[in-house]
């Protein structure tokens, strides 16, 4: 824990940042391995140039006493947080802060009454501080992702065991979820698209039933330990419909044109653009609806994002997904999804399962 916080501290130095300020959430849980009940009650983790302090709801108090000895200064619900935040602040001598980092997901009223605390200060958001620092996962970290992709692995797997004509989508994703559960993982999401409903990329899995000649997309995660998995295949009860075979494989050059694009020093946006003229070439760049990745750490989706517009220099141990896909509504839709770590040489692939269509006879 000291470590990060050292490395925090590091980076507010470098961009000017007085005070860091994080709500109860996975900033918080990165940073201290746990993080104090999330409700209503103004609760802050405030960390200042030298010294750090939490905002506590002293109904929850005890219990984070358990887990650390950063000191608290604790408020009921008689009196308000008012007082117990500012002597928070002028213990950490941050009661003069002119520049802040807040955390993007903290409660907006959290953020209003720190501001309202200070004299005016400027703030921006963790980008340059938390951000930068969770974007990079270190070897302890990887080893936890790469576990879960494993798992992720067979997990698909069983979802193609369970495929099957009148099988729903609903139970296709039960036999996925109790994989999980059976290798000791939480099912995160689960999303399966058959025929027409793979067309739809955030698709809710429901009552409809597999027919022959159905493409089915997968999209599945779940989570071991700290972090999760993500990944997305595509499968085809009997013989895939209609120019399928031509649409998976301009997905598949897509994911191979971000996957030799994706080094060091490369700008996200370069990325989107590898997979997306691949797409947009082949005569289908209207049929790629949604940016090419994000990232995969403690919360599914964070940075960098992969997209037309970011300009995030990739580095070194940052994870993130490579997820082109194709939708034709009312037939299909096809998306290759793989979580990928970046070495100095470019992209490792998490998954140990291949892209290719699984085809179902």
């Amino acid at each position: 824990m000291q470590n990060k916080i050292n490395s925090v501290r590091a980076r507010m130095k470098d961009n000017n940042v007085d005070l860091v300020a994080l709500g109860p959430g996975t900033h918080m849980n990165w940073l201290l391995g746990f993080n104090p009940y999330p409700d209503e009650r103004p609760c802050m983790l405030l960390l200042g140039q030298e010294k750090e302090a939490f905002l506590m709801p002293s109904v929850n108090a005890e219990g984070v006493r358990e887990r650390t000895k950063i000191p608290m200064h604790c408020w009921n619900d008689d009196i308000g947080p008012d007082q117990a935040l500012k002597d928070a602040l002028s213990y950490i001598d941050s009661s003069n802060a002119k520049h802040i980092a807040i955390d993007e997901a903290m409660r907006s009223h959290f953020a209003l009454i720190l501001l309202e605390s200070l004299s005016n200060p400027t703030y921006e958001f963790t980008a340059s501080t938390l951000g930068a620092l969770r974007m990079r996962k270190d070897h302890d970290e990887y080893i936890n992702l790469k576990e879960n992709a494993l798992i992720d692995d067979r997990a698909m797997q069983a979802g193609f065991s369970a495929i099957g004509e009148g099988v729903s989508e609903i139970e296709i994703g039960e036999a996925i979820n109790s994989h999980f559960i059976s290798e000791g993982a939480k099912p995160q999401f689960c999303i399966v698209g058959s025929g027409p409903n793979g067309a739809f990329p955030h698709h809710h899995t429901g009552d409809r039933k597999v027919q022959q000649g159905d493409a089915v997309l997968i999209d599945i995660g779940g989570r071991k330990g700290t972090f999760p998995s993500d990944m997305t295949r595509m499968s085809v009860l009997g013989e895939p419909p209609e120019g399928y075979l031509k649409i998976h494989a301009i997905v598949e050059r897509a994911v191979q044109a971000a996957l030799s694009a994706a080094r060091p020093g490369v700008m996200a946006k370069d990325v989107d653009a590898a997979a997306r003229n691949v797409i947009t070439e082949a005569g289908y760049g209207e049929f790629f609806v949604h940016r090419t990745g994000h990232g995969l750490g403690i919360d599914i989706h964070e940075p960098p994002y992969i997209t037309a517009t970011s300009e995030v220099v990739l580095d070194e141990g940052m994870v993130f997904s490579i997820e082109p896909g194709i939708y034709l509504q009312g037939r299909f839709g096809v998306r290759l999804e793989e979580i990928v770590i970046l070495r100095a040489d470019g992209p490792e692939i998490l998954s140990e399962l291949s892209r290719n269509l699984n085809i179902i006879q």
